[in-house]
């Protein structure tokens, strides 16, 4: 920002506080945003029917990467971001990225068809992480200095604190409302139908293996 801007918004009474909107963009724009790929990435899995293909292993992947992002998400909205903290989600950004190349290869070698559409949806899934991690990182600078010294002459460097301005329960709960409707029962509806489709090919399995055990004794 040049300082005629500055001037300018200074004399219109406004305050350009870039650590503010960052903030609100992550509570209210990245985070609720998040939830679109996601039902998106469902419903392509339902498309290609999963069930018939990968099933319940690609399925449980799946729920293994969502609690992957889960844990730092939570502990982000209850905590101060610290050295601790930050390690914990560089950590679980590392692992996501690791398992979500498991899970594309899972995918490729069960022959379900993985569309582009799909494959740019995942870029969405891939990235966003990384783009909230940055945004914290640039928010909290201190603590990353912090981390970089291995958190010396920092007490609370590496215990989780509370946070000092609690969120307000009304948006922990509509943020729990979201992930209830937009991740676990999808998710959860993808895992049952996954079971569902191979508890059926077993019984097949098992009827056709009797029928030709009958055959064979004629």
């Amino acid at each position: 920002m040049s300082q005629g801007q500055a001037a300018e918004i200074a004399a219109s009474g406004a305050t350009a506080d870039v650590g503010d909107a960052t903030t609100r963009f992550l509570l209210y724009g990245l985070l609720p945003g998040w939830f679109v790929p996601g039902l998106a990435d469902w419903a392509m899995h339902r498309r290609t029917r999963i069930e018939d293909t990968a099933g319940t292993k690609e399925s449980l992947i799946h729920s293994l990467m969502m609690a992957e992002i889960g844990m730092p998400i939570v502990l982000t909205l209850r905590y101060e971001i610290n050295p601790l903290l930050l390690s914990l989600q560089l950590g679980a950004a590392a692992v996501h990225e690791a398992t979500a190349l498991w899970d594309v290869r899972t995918a490729v070698d069960s022959d379900r068809e993985v569309r582009p559409v799909e494959q740019h949806i995942h870029s969405f899934l891939e990235s966003l992480p990384f783009g909230a991690l940055t945004s914290l990182m640039c928010l909290h600078a201190d603590q990353v200095r912090s981390l970089l010294r291995r958190g010396r002459g920092d007490p609370d460097a590496w215990r989780l604190v509370r946070r000092r301005r609690p969120l307000s329960a009304g948006y922990l709960a509509g943020v729990g409302l979201a992930v209830g409707a937009c991740v676990l029962l999808p998710y959860g509806e993808e895992l049952l139908r996954c079971r569902r489709a191979a508890g059926a090919r077993k019984r097949r399995a098992r009827a056709e293996k009797a029928v030709f055990g009958v055959t064979e004794g004629k």
